[in-house]
């Protein structure tokens, strides 16, 4: 009878443990789920996050290259402008006088390319900020080069230094469109 009862209770054991696996397995399944839909949930708030990021960065873009487009027409406007009272001061000089056409007219050529650049650019120009840089730069190098008479020095690396500042700054002045060949 023993063994009788022996079995019998393995068997009740056994099948009583499988129940609870199906159970915990289900609850388990069931919990998996919803983790995996509470995930999915936060990667669609963070997608929704990057998209309005997005749409900020795109609103800011546009209205800065708007700025960028006024400024842009703002100046071609001021350029226009320029030219305009530089041709109606060529026209009205050159109409005034009545001889020697081909003087007055070099003279107000000169006068409009100056007179252009001096009202659409202010500050200094590359070639006067090479010349400074160049000339500094020049004499002190002579100066240290030349240790038996530094002043002689400092003056020939000064011109030396100055010419080669000037020739650098004006072919960037002629590259940056300040000063027309």
């Amino acid at each position: 009878m023993k063994p009788l009862f022996l079995i019998g209770f393995a068997a009740l054991l056994t099948f009583s443990s499988c129940k609870k696996d199906e159970k915990v397995q289900a609850a388990t399944i069931e919990q998996q789920k919803l983790d995996y839909q509470t995930r999915q949930i936060d990667l669609e708030k963070q997608k929704l996050a990057i998209e309005k990021e997005k749409m900020t960065f795109e609103k800011q873009k546009d209205s800065l290259n708007k700025v960028a487009e006024e400024k842009e027409a703002d100046r071609k406007a001021e350029a226009n402008r320029v030219a305009r009272k530089s041709s109606s001061k060529r026209s009205s000089s050159s109409g005034g006088s009545s001889g020697g056409s081909s003087g007055s007219s070099a003279s107000n050529a000169g006068s409009s390319s100056s007179g252009t650049t001096a009202t659409q650019k202010k500050g200094w120009s590359s070639a006067a900020k090479g010349t400074v840089i160049g000339t500094v730069g020049g004499a002190a190098a002579g100066a240290i080069i030349s240790r038996k008479n530094p002043g002689l020095g400092a003056v020939i690396g000064g011109v030396a230094g100055g010419a080669t500042g000037y020739t650098i700054g004006r072919s960037n002045d002629r590259k940056t469109g300040r000063v027309q060949k």
